[in-house]
């Protein structure tokens, strides 16, 4: 399979599936293409037929969009577990899920993903209605399905992998949060994974100003 995904500092949507394959531990081919260069959006066309990233390809096959790359993944390989096991927890995960995908277009417009950068913003009240209600998330799910473990849903599951992003945001931007989500945070910044987009971030030569 290859995963055509955008520069690593800067594509909160390509993290996402990139991060659940990486972490289940499914071998992909990843295909970069620089953001918002000249050329850009020809090059991303002749993977993705909306000029957008991410596209998972198998064999023939084409899957665009965030959410429906999950989908495919989680079937494609059910042994490893990227949805909760429990009926219940899994409709929540992929509801929570769902409204990162569609939702907080005050954090997405205010605090866009940029993991070099180090700001500290004075959150509008419609940037801290974003945070409170993500916060909110984690808590529940954690309180609910979390069984203790470190994760949303005890194991490491695509909602960890869909609010990986929001977590590089509240630190380049050095928004509040409360212990329990700072310790949150710290369980998906500490993953080998996140480590390792987070170092190649840091390394990539585009900006985008």
């Amino acid at each position: 399979m290859q995963l055509v995904i955008g520069n690593k500092n800067y594509s909160s949507w390509s993290l996402r599936p990139w991060l659940g394959m990486k972490v289940a531990g499914i071998a992909f081919e990843e295909i970069l293409i620089p953001l918002y260069q000249a050329g850009s959006k020809a090059e991303i066309l002749r993977h993705s037929p909306n000029g957008k990233v991410p596209a998972l390809k198998d064999g023939d096959l084409l899957v665009w969009d965030t959410l429906a790359i999950a989908e495919y993944i989680a079937e494609k390989f059910p042994d490893r577990h990227l949805w909760p096991q429990d009926m219940a927890a899994r409709a929540v995960a992929r509801s929570v899920c769902a409204e990162m995908h569609s939702g907080f277009t005050t954090l997405r417009s205010q605090c866009p993903m940029d993991i070099r950068a180090s700001k500290q913003a004075t959150p509008s009240p419609d940037l801290q209605n974003d945070v409170d209600r993500i916060v909110a998330i984690w808590t529940d799910c954690r309180a609910r399905f979390g069984n203790g473990g470190a994760f949303l849903f005890d194991k490491f599951s695509w909602a960890d992998a869909f609010f990986a992003p929001v977590v590089t945001r509240f630190v380049t931007y050095g928004l509040a949060v409360p212990g329990d989500a700072r310790r949150y945070m710290d369980t998906i910044l500490a993953l080998p994974a996140m480590q390792e987009w987070i170092a190649a971030g840091r390394a990539e030569p585009w900006e985008i100003n």
